[in-house]
């Protein structure tokens, strides 16, 4: 079978097509390559030369890395034309050389191994050659049990496990342990709480949530100690020189422990004093230290005084975040430094692809225009993590083309290979779907940073609990018009009619499906309140309905969750029982 292009993710850096084929018959792809170290590859780090005739396959590579990418462009060849393999030449190298992905395991969901070595070879595929595991509290620190049994954790052996495969394939896992900010958890254990820099909750800038303690306090005796241990447990499972302390979004600085020390020094120097602790405990272990960047941003004069040898990672997730400002910063600082975009899946459900769409490209733009040394595509887990990875999928490969190469890829060419490579659908349907549904948002006609009200209205915290996460999502049906509500809740039944046959046998198909049917509850959820306002008589039996359908999404989403991820579903998807309590005491009310 003959097809009009090869559809290659990344795009190759030069591609000549001939006419005619070369047939693989009678023998392994792998026995018939021949490879030549160096002859006519590019001279630049993992470049190669791809050429396929009539004689034959050969790959000259520039190192050993660029041999494993000529193999991977082979691989998607051969996935898409069988055994009568197009004629052509391929010349390709890339844009960045540590190409990542970061996936938040600490919000809800702890992915299983297999899940994550199903995730790891798919992204090898893709040329990705860095992972990390975003980490607060769910490694099994023997310690600390009490703290992440109820979430799920990865093992020592769970790592060491990954780890091996990774190397295999090319790819190095970098260790992510937040060490400053974003330990909630562990500052909420009776043992831990002395370390926090604040001991109770605090009214944000913004009056409508409250910031819980999560940052450690930097002149504590035995903060240093606390991270010494986790520190002495986690990385001798890695076998990566790198490793990311985090350090970003550190609320609580000033407001406690260091209150006056902030005050005589300034919180700036602070916060750099204890990234310098902290380099210097990398350091003594082997590794280099990254951190993420948005803190140090705010002292531009501070910038400059960071250990040479340390990793910004600048991070911004929205279409217009000013990447080219900040990376020249840590470029005019001399330091090292990636670009950090997201997939912008998070408190979406379904996702807001327009966004990621422009996010992903502009930090590959920035990036390589300052001369960053790594793109990292970060997939967060705000508000419990209850969308799948399945909605990632064509964002992570899109991310892994930009990484690849900075002009990316035709939206054609995107659907088709992650249809091919990642959902093995041969009808060719469920990436389009997939990107339908992460734009179904836009029929409601509003924005907000980090949020659609698909997702964030099903997953809204209950009031009293005044969390920051998925806040707004109760107040949405003031400000959207029941028509952009039911054309989204239509958009969305369309595409779960079109994805349910295969929801049955492609477990990726049943987290799509999954994650479709509760942003319809969303738009129903929405209808109903904009009934209740109005004292509409249909808002009855709405509720019972929507009770009897919470009651199957919960049913069904527990069936599910074991197949892919770790512990239970109850810190991912609380909402469902918030939900359906809500609806039964308005119904139990009499309203």
């Amino acid at each position: 079978m003959k097809s009009i292009a090869c559809q290659l993710l990344p795009r190759p850096r030069t591609l000549r097509r001939q006419a005619g084929s070369f047939t693989v018959a009678g023998r392994s792809l792998a026995k018939g390559i021949r490879f030549t170290a160096g002859g006519q590859a590019p001279a630049k780090p993992e470049g190669y030369r791809l050429v396929i005739s009539a004689e034959g396959i050969a790959i000259d590579f520039h190192d050993p890395a660029g041999r494993r990418a000529a193999l991977a462009t082979l691989v998607q060849l051969q996935r898409q034309y069988g055994r009568a393999l197009p004629r052509l030449e391929i010349r390709d190298w890339p844009d960045f050389a540590r190409r990542g992905v970061m996936l938040d395991i600490s919000r809800g969901r702890v992915p299983k191994l297999a899940t994550l070595l199903d995730w790891v070879e798919k992204l090898a595929a893709l040329k990705i050659n860095e992972i990390q595991l975003y980490t607060e509290h769910t490694f099994a620190y023997k310690k600390y049990r009490r703290i992440w049994q109820s979430w799920g954790a990865l093992t020592a052996r769970d790592i060491r496990v990954l780890d091996r495969r990774c190397r295999e394939l090319g790819i190095d896992l970098v260790p992510n342990q937040n060490s400053f900010g974003h330990l909630r958890y562990f500052l909420a254990d009776p043992h831990l709480k002395k370390l926090g820099e604040i001991d109770q909750p605090f009214l944000a800038e913004t009056g409508d949530f409250l910031r819980r303690p999560t940052t450690l306090a930097p002149q504590h005796p035995g903060t240093l100690p606390f991270l010494r241990g986790l520190y002495q447990e986690l990385l001798p499972n890695f076998s990566s020189s790198y490793f990311n302390i985090g350090g970003d979004e550190t609320w609580d600085l000033g407001k406690g422990q260091s209150k006056k020390l902030c005050a005589r020094q300034g919180k700036g120097r602070v916060y750099l004093d204890f990234i310098r602790a902290l380099h210097q405990e990398v350091s003594k272990r082997g590794k280099t230290m990254m951190f993420w960047g948005d803190i140090i941003l705010k002292y531009p004069a501070l910038i400059r005084t960071l250990p040479k040898d340390i990793i910004a990672l600048n991070w911004g997730y929205e279409a217009d975040h000013p990447f080219a400002k900040e990376t020249q910063q840590f470029a005019q600082a001399g330091l090292k430094f990636y670009v950090c975009p997201g997939t912008s899946t998070w408190q979406t459900l379904l996702g807001r692809h327009d966004n990621a769409l422009v996010n992903l490209k502009a930090a590959a733009t920035a990036g390589k225009k300052s001369g960053a040394m790594g793109y990292l595509n970060t997939d967060w887990g705000d508000g419990g993590h209850p969308q799948p990875l399945a909605v990632s999928w064509p964002l992570f490969a899109l991310g892994a083309a930009y990484a690849w190469n900075a002009q990316g890829v035709e939206a054609t060419t995107l659907a088709a290979v992650v249809n091919r490579d990642i959902f093995g659908d041969a009808s060719n349907r469920v990436t389009q779907s997939a990107l339908r549904l992460g734009h179904a948002h836009l029929k409601l006609g509003v924005k907000a940073p980090n949020e659609t009200p698909l997702g964030s209205v099903i997953a809204a915290p209950r009031p009293e609990d005044q969390e920051l996460f998925c806040r707004n999502g109760l107040k949405w049906a003031a400000k959207i018009p029941a028509p952009r509500i039911k054309a989204a809740l239509k958009a969305l039944k369309r595409e779960h009619r079109l994805l349910a046959d295969m929801a049955r046998t492609n477990i990726l198909v049943k987290e799509l499906v999954l994650a479709t049917r509760m942003a319809e509850f969303s738009c129903r959820y929405m209808l109903w309140q904009q009934g209740v306002s109005a004292g509409k008589k249909t808002a009855r039996p709405q509720a019972e309905a929507m009770v009897k359908e919470l009651t199957g999404l919960e049913k069904d989403f527990n069936r599910y969750w074991p197949q892919r991820n770790l512990a239970t579903p109850k810190h991912c998807t609380p909402f469902l029982k918030w939900r359906k309590a809500e609806l039964l005491q308005w119904l139990e009310a009499g309203k």
